[in-house]
């Protein structure tokens, strides 16, 4: 074999030559970091960090005991205000490192597109796929035409990033682009580089010393109109901008052919009230006035701009007859302009929204060439003007003008209209009942109706879905619970009156657990006029009926609630008529809390066939469109991980171009708030929706998996129940080894930790139990169950002394499974990066915040052998011995951030330590929440 010579680099070379720029960048921030920690706090605490740092990659590195007991003695010595301020320096330089490794996955993705390498996920090899199985960019074109594409945001309590923070981060993320414009601009010899490149330090220093003397926790408690704005900000800086590029993108590849407006946002801030006392009728109106008014101050800007760029004379082109009157019709009747006939017309534009914009959301437009007047009353209104000027531009051969601003305008109306975002609308399914239980009461229909059985209740909810009477009691005093909830309804409808039918679409009930509670809400909006007409005769309802299925038992009734609503007479007809859509939302936050991370995966994916057989029955009689609507979260417990491997991951036939998935916790600022990343990000979702629903096979898993599956579920979901709702002293240990409590108090999110005031794990919300878990690094719900389950799987014969013989044939299985079976292998692979960030040397630590010894190592030691168990099963699996083989991109990540985010852990648990024996004052208990909030953006997927 030849030896590498320079001119051939060994891939280890290579690696380390396409990892420099990312070194680089981050040595660069470092350094300025540790610049302004010397300006800013001296040099004995710059001193202290280094020292901190070294000892903290030794202990990581090496497992050095002296290291191990020199940095528990540091830790100890520290002072509140020297613990803080070592604690925001690492947490900032987490920050830091995110936006160097964001900026160095666009800077590769470039590379590897100049040099014609596609990337998976992106459109290109989408469509480049379907064009090697003989699919026409016609019938691509005519699938998307009825296809239905939805990233929901939503707020949740581990969203730790102020505005002010991310606004900081967005402005050195676009300082590093232009160091890197800089330096691949530069020639040799070129005197301005080196200047430039100074300059461009100078602007990161100034942002990163802005950073160091910014808050980075909140005084209060976040309310839900805080919540509302951190979420506009990333469809000010991506969303509005990016998605109309995707569409671009698109039609481009498809040859031109249209592409329907298939890929929309949605959003539950504002509108999702289950278990959030703070969310109202009140926070419903402002969600949707500040998105519109977003909305239109977007199109304000551009209509600005373009009558900038369309100074086109009437003495030199012509226009059509449409544009002329459209032209004539604008107040504009400055004389400089009138041969100008685009710019009069865009004048008149944009006195329409400025007029609309006051009329919606009582803002004035920033610029008023005439006054505002004659608002429109509908988004389809505003893009018949520009469709005008766009024909006209087209005729007279003014392609140019069109593409750079008008096109992406043109899309952004037809996305986004004057509401932005669909808002759901959600509410726990036991909340319905108390209001229908009173409204039944007050009227002397049913003084008793909770206590009804389940069939003696659809029987009366039908029969006043067939009454055109109104329950409501006129004069009648209601609870403050009934007004409120009914106000929500209320507010429901005059919002859609007023900013159009896709401002709010969606009502989820979470905890369905019977026909009924779907039949409730029906009956609520019939109250209010979102439902019109009675059930037997042209019933149309405005808002569809979403029910949530969570627990594993609520997944294994889904279909069998779905079949039993669709038998009721008159509901398939309603439900045709008001669109013929049916969502259906499946919960993996709780079903993982409920049967571990195997289970749950596996009863939502038998779930999803359950459903899709059920409506693929329903269409012979009712052609019903279902959508499966995944409320994944940023934790793999949650449904995390990659979203293009997840998409692929669904069951055969169930994806059909429908899909909407929530976007949750610290995931949306790591995917969304650089701009570039948000776009690859809303590409992978199409592209994986493309090949989901045109190549993938329609025939089910071979019955061989499903059972091999089915067995690792029982044994997977027994051997996690044993640990988390069977082991005595098991919550004691949760609520002692992780800062579970400590997060209850930090001012990260409106709602609170846990649904009731207790100290049960069934009560607590999923999203901080796994928040918890990440936070002291064992991401138990990301993996626990699995590796006594393929034990129990392999085990052949009798267990011999300590050895247990494996059964080749059921590995083999397994193996099978793994490298044919997308929903095994995409599990497999979560898992994988689960236990990779996972660290059981930082988990001890946490564990020795155990008071009761005993406990502590009985229960860590539980953790502990399933930990070696699951690593063994995969590596048996998979063949890999080593974490993430099959991500270098990840492994690279890990490498460079986790020996900075370890400090932070060692002096969380220290603090925590002090707080918990009440040796603590209010500066280091802050120190709690920075390191709360560096380590979450330091993992990243925590949300």
């Amino acid at each position: 074999m030849p030896q590498p010579t320079t001119d051939s680099p060994t891939p280890t070379r290579r690696a380390r030559d396409n990892e420099r720029p990312l070194v680089e960048d981050i040595r660069l921030l470092g350094r300025i970091l540790g610049d302004v920690i010397r300006d800013q706090e001296g040099v004995d605490a710059y001193e202290l960090v280094e020292r901190i740092r070294k000892l903290s990659v030794a202990f990581r590195r090496d497992a050095d005991p002296d290291a191990d007991q020199a940095l528990k003695k540091l830790l100890k010595s520290l002072s509140g205000e020297q613990t803080v301020s070592v604690i925001r320096a690492f947490t900032y330089f987490s920050h830091l490192a995110n936006l160097a490794e964001d900026r160095h996955h666009i800077r590769r993705r470039a590379i590897h597109e100049r040099a014609g390498e596609t990337q998976e996920g992106s459109i290109e090899v989408a469509l480049a796929r379907l064009r090697w199985a003989g699919i026409a960019p016609r019938a691509i074109s005519q699938m998307l035409a009825h296809a239905h594409l939805s990233p929901v945001l939503t707020a949740h309590p581990t969203e730790v990033q102020r505005k002010s923070i991310l606004d900081a981060e967005r402005d050195i993320a676009n300082l590093l682009v232009a160091r890197d414009e800089i330096k691949s601009h530069a020639l040799p010899r070129d005197a301005l580089a080196p200047r430039e490149l100074a300059a461009n330090e100078v602007q990161l220093r100034a942002r990163v010393m802005q950073l160091w003397q910014t808050r980075l926790l909140r005084f209060t408690k976040l309310t839900v109109a805080d919540e509302i704005e951190n979420a506009l900000s990333y469809y000010e800086s991506t969303f509005l901008r990016e998605i109309p590029k995707i569409y671009a993108d698109l039609e481009r590849e498809l040859g031109n052919q249209p592409v329907a407006s298939f890929l929309r946002m949605g959003q539950w801030i504002g509108g999702d009230r289950d278990g959030n006392p703070n969310v109202s009728a009140q926070t419903l109106e402002y969600a949707l006035r500040r998105q519109s008014e977003v909305a239109l101050r977007h199109y304000l800007t551009e209509v600005h701009f373009l009558g900038g760029e369309l100074s086109l004379s009437a003495m030199l082109v012509d226009v059509t007859p449409d544009m002329q009157a459209l032209a004539e019709r604008s107040p504009d009747r400055n004389e400089h302009r009138q041969d100008e006939p685009y710019r009069r017309a865009l004048t008149g534009i944009y006195s329409r929204l400025a007029a609309t914009l006051r009329e919606l959301t009582g803002g004035e437009a920033a610029r008023h060439a005439v006054a505002p007047q004659n608002p429109y009353p509908r988004a389809e209104d505003f893009l018949a003007d520009l469709r005008t000027i766009q024909a006209s531009l087209l005729a007279h051969h003014a392609q140019a003008l069109v593409a750079q601003r008008l096109h992406p305008l043109v899309r952004a109306v037809q996305v986004f209209g004057f509401h932005l975002a669909t808002v759901d609308l959600r509410q726990s399914s036991d909340q319905h009942e108390l209001v229908v239980a009173e409204l039944l009461a007050t009227a002397r229909v049913e003084a008793h109706y909770a206590r009804l059985s389940e069939e003696d209740k659809r029987a009366l909810l039908l029969r006043l879905l067939a009454d055109a009477r109104p329950l409501r009691v006129v004069g009648a005093d209601y609870s403050q619970h009934s007004d409120k909830e009914l106000a929500i309804f209320e507010m429901a409808r005059r919002m859609r009156e007023q900013f159009g039918p896709q401002a709010i679409r969606h009502y989820i009930i979470s905890h369905t657990e019977s026909v009924s509670d779907l039949l409730e809400v029906l009956l609520l909006q019939k109250e209010v006029g979102l439902l019109h007409g009675t059930l037997d005769a042209q019933a149309k309802n405005d808002l569809i009926v979403v029910p949530l299925f969570e627990t594993i038992e609520d997944l294994r009734n889904a279909a069998p609630i779905m079949r039993e609503f669709y038998a009721l007479p008159g509901i398939a007809r309603m439900v045709q008529r008001s669109g013929a859509e049916q969502d259906i939302m499946l919960g993996y936050s709780d079903s993982n809390k409920d049967g571990g991370i195997f289970t749950s995966n596996w009863e939502l994916y038998r779930a999803e066939i359950a459903l899709v057989q059920l409506f693929d029955q329903l269409a012979n009689s009712h052609n019903i469109q279902l959508r499966m609507f995944h409320g994944r979260g940023g934790t793999v417990g949650r449904g995390g991980g990659p979203s293009y491997e997840a998409i692929l991951a669904q069951p055969p036939g169930t994806v059909r171009g429908q899909l909407r998935l929530t976007e949750q916790g610290e995931v949306i600022g790591s995917k969304y708030a650089n701009p570039e990343i948000g776009r690859r990000n809303l590409e992978t979702l199409v592209a994986a929706t493309l090949e989901a629903t045109l190549l993938q096979p329609t025939k089910t898993a071979p019955p061989a998996f499903l059972q091999a599956a089915e067995s690792l579920s029982q044994a997977s979901m027994k051997a996690y129940r044993a640990l988390v709702y069977e082991t005595p002293g098991f919550t004691e240990y949760f609520f002692s080894s992780t800062p579970i409590r400590e997060i209850a108090e930090l001012n990260i999110g409106s709602r609170p930790a846990s649904r009731k005031p207790s100290q049960r794990i069934e009560d607590l919300r999923a999203i901080p139990w796994s928040f918890s878990w990440g936070q002291c690094r064992l991401t138990l719900p990301g993996w626990y169950g699995f590796g006594t389950a393929v034990q129990e799987f392999l085990a052949a014969g009798v267990s011999t002394g300590s050895a247990r013989t494996v059964d080749k044939e059921q590995l083999a299985l397994l193996q099978k499974m793994e490298k044919q079976w997308p929903f095994f292998r995409t599990l497999l692979s979560n898992m994988d990066m689960v236990l990779a960030k996972s660290d059981l040397a930082l988990a001890s630590r946490y564990a020795g915040l155990v008071t009761d010894v005993r406990l502590r190592k009985r229960i860590f030691a539980l953790i502990e052998a399933e930990w070696h168990r699951t690593a063994q099963a995969l590596q048996l699996i998979t063949g890999n011995k080593q974490r993430l083989a099959g991500n270098p991109g990840l492994q690279r990540s890990i490498k460079h951030r986790f020996p900075y985010i370890d400090p932070l852990h060692h002096l969380q648990v220290e603090l925590v330590r002090r707080h918990r024996a009440g040796q603590i004052d209010e500066r280091a208990q802050r120190g709690i929440h920075i390191s709360i909030n560096g380590i979450a953006a330091g993992l990243r997927n925590t949300g």
